[in-house]
């Protein structure tokens, strides 16, 4: 028998990336345990888009390195980003590290957990130098539709549609350990969907670093309006939902398509950082405040319950504090439904990082902090307007000391939104798709009784 513990740190993107990892290993005889006494390997995919990112990846390869000793691991294996950016460090600075595999290489991980397998000694050799698989970063690596698997419930799944990105924002790491941007063939992603759908999967969320800009290296155009119609067309799938669509990118025929087709829900994940020109120049973004607000004017008066998450960057490098001002002001006009805050980290290689006037961290949290309790407020007056109405919940599990069960509506993504805590004389499934009234809210979470299965649930 062959026991691996697998820890996937980062993104959704990462995580599709590990699942495939796990199909792999899963058809070649592999046994997934979760404790790391018992495990002959132990892989950790690991991120480093900001410095947090990159500090937990570090720790979490240094914990797990300790049970060389203290266990019966015989290969830790690292992969992802910080895996494809700092190979050379890993290796020298590591050296209980046994492989590196970068972003790309990630279709190679039976292969070299194989051979280091077959190493004489329960240990292996400490002093010998660790095996590196790092291909291009423009690498297209193989779609493995049928070979995946989902770690999120069973009931929802992320599909990745595209690797990299072209847009190089002066801040962003992204095009140098994902590479350039490629779509994965359509015909790839719907079989994908397929296989998603056939073992259970109701909600599909799609991802890329970009998904806007989906077809453009291989089509010549967006091809995104076209995949989506094609996904709603399969058996099983209830919910399609968008995440980080550029604003720049967002097209008529997209927002028709989202308008006209029932399955996809009425929610965009649309990442601006920030809304005043001067910055969003220095950050190489493609947008004014102008066009942003003509934007989400756009989208709700097209789409009128329509929910709009964004992200913003604080103490970018030269932020005054009008600027930061003029921001605050920009989210009270907007009044996003969800929105996310990060203070600015200077990322090592990016023109940011190198830029004047940096600004002091204290400064960057407490415009973090400052926005967050502004939206907070917005959050919980939105959540109020909702009180009393009928909504369609995903069911995600059960609390028992509460004696609720717990679920999304269409307007929360899972990990970045709020929550539906809902009461039910019966008994209810994650993965049932049920009718809520609702009939309390707080600053991002509503509360509410099951009122009657909807035709979603099998």
């Amino acid at each position: 028998m062959k026991n691996i513990l697998f820890i996937s740190l980062g993104c959704d993107k990462n995580l599709v990336d590990s699942e495939k990892m796990l199909g792999l290993l899963s058809e070649n005889g592999y046994t997934l345990v979760e404790e790391e006494k018992d495990a002959d390997a132990i892989v950790v995919n690991t991120c480093c888009f900001i410095h947090d990112a990159k500090e937990e990846s570090i720790e979490t390869i240094l914990e797990m390195a300790a049970w060389k000793d203290a266990g019966r691991l015989r290969a830790l294996v690292v992969t992802g980003c910080l895996a494809q950016r700092y190979h050379e460090e890993i290796e020298q600075e590591i050296p209980e590290v046994d492989a590196i595999i970068g972003t790309t290489g990630y279709t190679e991980i039976v292969s070299v957990i194989n051979g280091l397998l077959e190493v004489e000694g329960e240990k292996g050799d400490a002093g010998k130098k660790a095996l590196t698989c790092c291909p291009s970063v423009d690498r297209l690596p193989a779609s493995l539709s049928d070979k995946r698997v989902v770690t999120t419930g069973g009931y929802t799944a992320f599909l990745k549609i595209a690797e990299g990105c072209n847009k190089f924002c002066s801040y962003c790491v992204i095009p140098y350990v994902r590479g350039r941007y490629r779509s994965f063939p359509m015909e790839d992603l719907l079989d994908e969907a397929r296989h998603l759908a056939d073992s259970g999967v109701r909600e599909l969320i799609l991802v890329a670093q970009e998904t806007t800009m989906y077809g453009t290296d291989t089509d010549g155009k967006k091809m995104l309006p076209e995949l989506l119609r094609r996904l709603c067309r399969i058996e099983g799938i209830s919910w399609i939902r968008l995440l980080y669509c550029y604003p720049e990118e967002i097209t008529d025929e997209l927002i028709e398509v989202i308008r006209e087709e029932e399955k996809i829900c009425h929610y965009l994940d649309m990442p601006i950082q920030h809304s005043e020109d001067a910055v969003l120049r220095r950050m190489g973004r493609k947008t004014s405040r102008a066009e942003l607000i003509a934007l989400v004017q756009k989208l709700r008066k097209e789409i009128p319950d329509i929910v709009l998450r964004t992200t913003l960057i604080t103490g970018f490098p030269g932020e005054t504090e009008e600027e930061f001002e003029s921001l605050t002001a920009f989210v009270e006009q907007m009044e996003f439904d969800r929105l996310g805050v990060f203070p600015y980290s200077p990322e090592e290689g990016t023109r940011a990082a190198e830029m004047e006037n940096q600004i002091p961290e204290e400064i960057k949290e407490q415009r973090r902090d400052a926005i967050m309790q502004m939206q907070q407020e917005i959050s919980a007056n939105k959540l109020d307007e909702r009180v009393g109405r009928e909504l369609t919940v995903l069911i995600e599990g059960y609390l028992y000391e509460e004696d609720v069960y717990i679920g999304r509506t269409y307007m929360d993504a899972p990990k970045v939104d709020g929550s539906v805590f809902v009461r039910s004389e019966e008994e209810l499934l994650s993965g049932d798709f049920v009718t809520v009234r609702i009939t309390g809210a707080g600053e991002y979470d509503l509360m509410g009784d099951v009122i009657y299965e909807d035709e979603f649930t099998e």
